[in-house]
């Protein structure tokens, strides 16, 4: 449970600043929730009254249980909607259903909790800035695998251009065609 703990509070920090997440998991007061990402530990978390999240022992069988595998970590750079896809909540019906329509809309606004605790001005900017180091970040990995691609292609000749192997698809084609052409005169000569 050492875990949970601080996974519980993020959580339940989300869902204090939204009424309506609340209300649409309170009706399932009692049962459990089973977070599993490898390689964490698989996290468990009961639902108490008032639609919040304690930890949880591992005894028994969880209500439900949201599973973030390899297909999700692959889907997060293509974005979040396709993430959210990706997870993997089973058990019961509609505790699933209601888990996924909160993934799916349920969201940190953390500007606001930074302009809470630093002033508004302080917040925008710092928020502004984490999300300009970010788009930098992201600028920064797509030229580099673009200029990788490059001198892979150019510099080493490590892989094939698309042009390229277009251009050998069909010379293959058409030594294929004269080929099955050869043939069939050498069959009609015999």
């Amino acid at each position: 449970m050492v875990l949970e703990s601080p996974f519980a509070a993020a959580l339940n920090h989300l869902l204090d600043s939204e009424q309506w997440a609340r209300e649409r998991i309170a009706p399932f007061a009692g049962d459990t929730l089973e977070l599993r990402a490898a390689p964490l530990p698989a996290l468990r978390f009961g639902i108490v009254q008032g639609g919040r999240l304690e930890p949880a022992g591992m005894g028994g069988e969880p209500s439900a249980v949201v599973t973030l595998g390899a297909p999700a970590l692959a889907a997060l750079p293509r974005g979040e909607r396709e993430f959210v896809d990706a997870i993997e909540v089973s058990g019961n019906p509609a505790l699933a259903a209601e888990v996924k329509l909160l993934l799916r809309h349920l969201r940190w606004d953390f500007e606001e909790d930074l302009a809470r605790l630093l002033g508004d001005v302080a917040g925008q900017r710092l928020s502004g800035a984490a999300r300009n180091f970010a788009a930098w970040q992201a600028d920064s990995a797509k030229r580099l695998a673009g200029s990788l691609a490059a001198y892979a292609a150019e510099e080493k000749r490590l892989i094939v251009r698309r042009a390229e192997l277009e251009a050998l698809v069909q010379a293959v084609a058409a030594l294929r065609a004269g080929i099955e052409r050869l043939e069939q005169g050498v069959r009609d000569l015999g």
